[in-house]
């Protein structure tokens, strides 16, 4: 294949993979506004909307192959290749976690969550989503600082994530619907994975730019 009509190719499963962050960041938007007003229909839609980063996951996938069966990239190439592949993987699961909170919500039935419950997931949410964007945008830049700059921005998550037990339990001392408390543990696993995932990608932008791929922290140790 001509090396220009290589590099075109490659740069279409890019686009296709930035078009499916911004459907991530919108499924996680509207999945929110769903939380925050017991709206079934928005999380209906949001789960319709699945569909759509479901198709543009199997499109990069496909592209993928017929682009590795048709070549055989080195080097930097190989790199963007296979940071793409890890990519699509990670933004299809931010899509799946969105769903569940939109199914988790179903299941309330417009149910409210105690106002300290909701702040929280209004954080945690609000955080996930501007990961999202500096993920996708630290990769189509290529900028390794941007990408480790995640780390940080996750531990605004991760503290949100750690006080919803404590939270929950202040609630249900007031007397609320336990089964509330136990739908808003998952929810906060939800969003936590989401901010994991965008983690996730910065390392993948790490990896294409240096050749090195490490984890951006130790899961043993507490980030500071």
């Amino acid at each position: 294949m001509p090396r220009d009509r290589f590099q075109h190719e490659l740069d279409e499963v890019e686009a296709l993979i930035q078009d499916e962050g911004r459907l991530c960041r919108s499924s996680l938007d509207q999945v929110m506004l769903a939380l925050q007003s017991g709206n079934g229909q928005r999380a209906r839609a949001v789960i319709s909307a699945d569909d759509e980063v479901d198709a543009l996951y199997l499109r990069v996938e496909t592209n993928v192959e017929s682009l590795l069966a048709r070549q055989s990239p080195v080097a930097i190439d190989l790199r963007l290749v296979l940071a793409m592949i890890h990519i699509n993987q990670h933004l299809e699961r931010i899509g799946d976690q969105c769903v569940n909170i939109a199914k988790l919500l179903l299941l309330l039935d417009g149910s409210p969550f105690a106002p300290e419950l909701a702040g929280e997931f209004a954080v945690m949410g609000n955080q996930a989503g501007a990961m999202i964007q500096q993920a996708m945008e630290a990769f189509g830049a290529r900028d390794v600082a941007r990408a480790e700059q995640l780390v940080q921005m996750d531990q605004v998550i991760n503290t949100a994530h750690h006080g919803l037990a404590r939270k929950i339990q202040q609630v249900e001392h007031n007397g609320a619907d336990p089964e509330l408390g136990l739908r808003a543990i998952v929810i906060g696993r939800c969003l936590e994975r989401i901010g994991d995932n965008a983690v996730d990608i910065g390392e993948r932008t790490a990896y294409l730019v240096t050749a090195e791929f490490r984890e951006f922290t130790d899961a043993s140790h507490r980030v500071s």
